[in-house]
């Protein structure tokens, strides 16, 4: 185990060519160490990001690509340096209790800096949901009042976006910036689900939030489309 972020760091300033990581400290980390933020693990891309002279550090995840009902939403959050909340993780590995109490966390307090943007289906069904993915992205930078300097993308790259970007595989188990984007994210995107489950019950959008589970299939068979579903999505409901 490594003991404290000194090892993690790098002399700086650094150009982004002469940036390097090495991902592979994370192989001594299960869930449970990274959720506990073991020797502060989950900051290793951004304490080297500021030991190269990087002040302001976002983290970026969505929510919904792989539906075939409701919006695609997209957080973008720049943590204080070294912040940590009980339960601050991949927003899919961890439980529904804690995404609410690390989301209630991180949009109540002050030094949490965030923004969400949401696509709807129909410019989903329009432009693609990879192009309505990185509207989404852009729509929730734009909404930041502070622009970050380097931004860390859960496995993509905003081609819109000309801030220095590095894209991290996984990285929603990896940095806390992302995993705090893809808690916002996950809440902001199950909430607008509820409510929809409310204004079309019979298609149980609160229990699958979209997504194409054979209940979900079926009735659709059975109601047909309803507006918030993505026509562009084939499903086999003959």
């Amino acid at each position: 185990m490594y003991q404290n972020m000194n090892l993690f760091e790098t002399p700086g300033p650094q150009s982004n060519n002469q940036l390097i990581f090495d991902e592979t400290i994370f192989d001594g980390y299960a869930k449970k160490e990274r959720i506990k933020n073991t020797d502060n693990v989950m900051h290793y891309f951004e304490s080297r990001l500021r030991a190269a002279g990087y002040q302001s550090i976002a983290g970026v995840d969505e929510a919904g690509r792989g539906p075939i009902a409701g919006p695609v939403v997209a957080s973008i959050v720049m943590l204080p340096p070294d912040y940590h909340v009980s339960g601050l993780y991949d927003s899919k590995a961890v439980s529904e209790k804690v995404r609410e109490s690390v989301f209630a966390s991180l949009t109540s307090d002050p030094g949490v800096k965030w923004a969400v943007g949401i696509i709807d289906n129909r410019e989903i069904d329009r432009v693609n949901i990879l192009q309505a993915t990185y509207l989404a992205v852009y729509q929730a930078y734009s909404s930041l009042s502070r622009k970050p300097d380097f931004i860390l993308n859960d496995a993509m790259i905003i081609p819109t976006i000309k801030t220095s970007q590095k894209k991290v595989i996984k990285g929603d188990a990896k940095s806390a910036s992302i995993a705090a984007a893809s808690i916002i994210a996950k809440v902001t995107r199950d909430r607008i689900m509820g409510e929809y489950d409310q204004k079309y019950p019979q298609y149980g959008f609160l229990s699958h939030k979209g997504y194409g589970t054979a209940r979900h299939i079926e009735n659709i068979r059975r109601h047909g489309y309803c507006p918030i579903h993505r026509l562009t999505f084939k499903i086999d409901i003959d």
